[in-house]
């Protein structure tokens, strides 16, 4: 290349500076390129699509003579699955709470969208939290810890991926991240459980994702043999959370107060667990059947609830939030 042409190229690309902001993850970007405002960055921002998986032939391989008394389940015998009842699984009825849970969602707004081709042998798959999480700009697939559900996150990938949804981040080497453990706080505080389900090295990745965005991961050690933070609290509205207080550190409880939250104690006669729920905008949740206490308390403070029937779904070990991932939701600004 001659100096005259290198000399006419320098001065086409000072036309064509680089330019790392705006950033990847704001909204009006990711409409631009990607086509939609992906990801969340709350647990409470309108609900725009959200992932679901249907119960269907996969449920089929549970069968009854495979109770256990010691464990207290039907237990497949390679130990891929469990169930927590004696009887079989009642498909139809499975089928119908979640057309019902579905419609819910999209009277209220919602796309609803499903995973792609499980497979039969995979009764958990209902619970689809798990596969990973949205975060402000994409998804990052998570990484199961039990083998039973090891293989899950691909048909995950395929899934978002054939929406048009970046991948921003998948949990690698001997990490392990399962989207039930993962919640927003506000914008730019979020929270992990470590317990079995979520290690060290998980945490390392995702926390390596968020402080690019500017998120501080706040570590919530779990006790015992609990698994997610789903079940520890749950934002319901602006600076307003629910929360089971023997299940939720003390310097978390006081760190969401110097944030400004006000922390609603759950009502411990509610035969179903209220912080397994799905906000739909600010103010407004769906909770399972059997929460009326917790709804009553939450009338009280102006949060609308909403309550479906779930009490098949959850003998697989999961309830409304731990069969639903929020792909996208307005964006809020605290």
């Amino acid at each position: 290349m001659s100096s005259l042409s290198q000399d006419a190229y320098h001065k086409v690309l000072k036309l064509f500076p680089p330019s790392p902001s705006p950033a990847f993850e704001e909204p009006d970007q990711l409409v631009k390129h990607w086509g939609k405002a992906w990801g969340v960055n709350s647990e409470i921002g309108k609900l725009r699509m959200i992932l679901l998986h249907k119960p269907g032939v996969e449920m089929k391989c549970i069968k009854k003579e495979l109770w256990n008394d010691e464990v207290g389940a039907i237990i497949a015998p390679d130990r891929s699955w469990y169930w927590r009842d004696k009887e079989e699984p009642d498909l139809d009825k499975m089928i119908e709470e979640h057309e019902a849970f579905a419609k819910v969602l999209r009277d209220n707004g919602a796309e609803v969208v499903y995973l792609d081709g499980i497979d039969p042998d995979r009764p958990k798959a209902v619970n689809c939290r798990d596969v990973g999480t949205a975060i402000p700009g994409g998804f990052v697939v998570g990484r199961f810890a039990p083998l039973m559900r090891r293989g899950e996150e691909q048909r995950a990938s395929m899934s978002v991926a054939k929406l048009g949804m970046p991948i921003i981040r998948t949990i690698t080497g001997t990490g392990t991240f399962e989207g039930g453990n993962f919640m927003f706080i506000d914008d730019k505080h979020a929270a992990v459980g470590y317990s079995q389900r979520t290690n060290e090295e998980g945490i390392r990745q995702l926390r390596e994702v968020l402080n690019g965005m500017g998120i501080e991961l706040l570590v919530i050690p779990l006790t015992g043999f609990r698994l997610h933070i789903d079940g520890c609290f749950m934002i319901v509205d602006h600076h307003k959370a629910i929360y089971q207080p023997e299940n939720v550190p003390y310097f978390i409880l006081e760190k969401l107060k110097s944030l400004g939250f006000e922390m609603i104690q759950i009502d411990r006669r509610d035969t179903a667990n209220p912080i397994n729920c799905v906000p739909l905008e600010p103010g407004k949740v769906i909770m399972m059947e059997g929460t009326d206490y917790t709804a009553d308390i939450l009338a009280k403070k102006g949060i609308e609830v909403i309550q479906v029937e779930y009490s098949e779904i959850q003998k697989n070990g999961g309830g409304l939030h731990c069969s639903s991932l929020p792909l996208i939701r307005d964006f809020i600004t605290y």
